[in-house]
């Protein structure tokens, strides 16, 4: 018996303004199997015989979030993430964005190639929604540099990242960086680095230790700013030498997003790439008295206790001296974080965000006036397709596009509280954002179909497209 064929999924969205990175238009905007045929006003296919309507009045229509930063179900300091790539994926669904980046992490001395491959097999039978990934740099040798071209050239990868902290862990000393620039610059692949000085960070944390300050605090004095903020400007140093193009992760500090706007400024090719968190809170939680609230914040790099910085770290971003938003999702129960309960070190890193990004840049960044609604595409996906090779089948709504559309309510708002949380108790005391009292972050609605796995209905394919979908996540994002 030959293969049914699927019917044609139809949709369209009447009467809502469509919003890309350089123009809002108010339009109709017409799907067929998940591809934008059509976008215009007063649209009218036929037949009308199996097409869904959607009214999207008063809504903005947007691309989909791109996350460039997560970290599901992540073998990380004695642990794993608790968000897989199922929970983590529908959580990102339920917060407007659908697709994430998440990285495959080797460690020192194994084969960056089988890494790529264990995270797509833990990835491909669980995802919500589309995914790629970065691969982790943690060792250089001959072999290395072959597999970085074997998975450019056969396995679509095209960013590689590169590790300047977690010292005997990850770590690469500033020839094997130049080393791996080089490589990147060849491959003409995104070179990305987490930027901490590691040697800097084990002296910090023995000094703390030896003093007895062992809580979570700790954390954040043995890697202060200047640590990261070092390591920023060596990277951009080396990769300038090499003629590399550099995507520096997790900005977290107003030095480091100094030194980022300050190279692209002179011409350098630098992408900054701020989080939910350091755009949403700060570090002053690190000193509060009750442990398992201040563990819960901890991340590398950490917050910085200057409540200025996220409002700086905005700015930028809505200047185009920073240029992408991530979460650094990687999320750790309170008992797993215990695990440091008396020795900060041994606190896995980790902070929630890939739920609520697109919520807390809009509060932060539009509802503040900081930027405008098209800036806000830009900073949550089209510069980030852009980036990573996946314009303009996604971070734009446009003929052949793919259908990665959300609905977004400019005036609604909703309140992100411990009561929303699900069925995982992850970090319940993390991040509540000034803006979560407010009761201002933006509702959303948005288009999936997520395609039922014949061996288990419950869990998804990988195979998404469009649809409507209601449903909360079932991820336990801390609030």
């Amino acid at each position: 018996m030959p293969p049914q064929k699927l019917a044609q999924q139809r949709l369209l969205i009447k009467g809502g303004k469509v919003v890309n990175d350089d123009l809002s238009v108010e339009a109709d905007v017409y799907v067929e199997d998940g591809v934008v045929q059509q976008v215009g006003p007063n649209l009218n296919p036929e037949p009308l015989t199996g097409l869904t309507v959607l009214d999207a009045t008063n809504r903005l229509v947007i691309p989909g979030g791109i996350d460039t930063h997560t970290h599901m179900q992540f073998p990380f300091m004695g642990s794993r993430s608790k968000d897989d790539f199922y929970s983590g994926t529908k959580a990102a669904v339920a917060g407007g964005t659908t697709m994430i980046i998440d990285f495959a992490v080797p460690h020192k001395g194994c084969s960056l190639i089988e890494a790529f491959d264990t995270w797509k097999s833990w990835a491909d039978p669980k995802v919500c929604c589309d995914y790629s990934l970065h691969v982790a740099v943690t060792w250089w040798s001959n072999k290395v540099k072959e597999e970085m071209k074997t998975l450019v050239q056969n396995k679509g990868v095209n960013s590689f990242k590169m590790f300047m902290a977690y010292k005997d862990i990850y770590m690469l000393n500033d020839e094997e960086l130049y080393e791996a620039f080089c490589c990147c610059k060849e491959l003409g692949a995104v070179a990305q680095v987490h930027a901490e000085n590691g040697e800097l960070i084990a002296q910090g944390a023995k000094k703390m230790l030896a003093m007895g300050i062992t809580g979570p605090e700790g954390h954040a004095l043995s890697r202060p700013e200047e640590v990261e903020a070092e390591a920023t400007q060596r990277a951009i140093s080396i990769a300038n030498a090499v003629n590399c193009p550099l995507f520096v992760v997790h900005v977290m500090s107003k030095s480091a997003g100094k030194l980022i706007s300050n190279a692209r400024r002179e011409g350098k090719v630098v992408y900054g790439e701020p989080i939910a968190a350091s755009l949403g809170t700060d570090g002053t939680n690190y000193w509060n008295e009750d442990w398992a609230h201040a563990a819960a914040y901890v991340m590398g790099p950490p917050l910085r206790p200057d409540p200025s910085t996220p409002g700086f770290l905005m700015n930028l971003l809505a200047n185009d001296d920073l240029s992408v938003t991530g979460t650094d999702n990687c999320t750790f129960d309170t008992c797993q974080k215990a695990q440091g309960k008396d020795d900060f070190t041994k606190i896995p890193n980790g902070v929630n965000g890939v739920e609520d990004r697109m919520s807390v840049i809009w509060e932060k960044g539009v509802h503040s006036g900081k930027m405008d609604e098209n800036r806000f595409v830009a900073v949550t996906s089209t510069n980030a397709a852009k980036i990573f090779n996946l314009y303009p089948k996604k971070g734009r709504i446009a003929v052949g596009s793919d259908a990665d559309i959300v609905l977004w309510d400019p005036k609604a708002s909703r309140s992100v509280s411990l009561f929303l949380l699900r069925e995982l108790p992850i970090q319940a005391q993390s991040q509540k954002h000034g803006s979560h009292k407010s009761g201002r972050l933006i509702a959303q609605l948005w288009f999936l179909q997520i395609k039922a796995n014949e061996n288990d209905p419950a869990v998804p394919t990988k195979e998404v497209h469009f649809g409507y979908n209601n449903q909360q996540s079932t991820s336990q994002e801390p609030t």
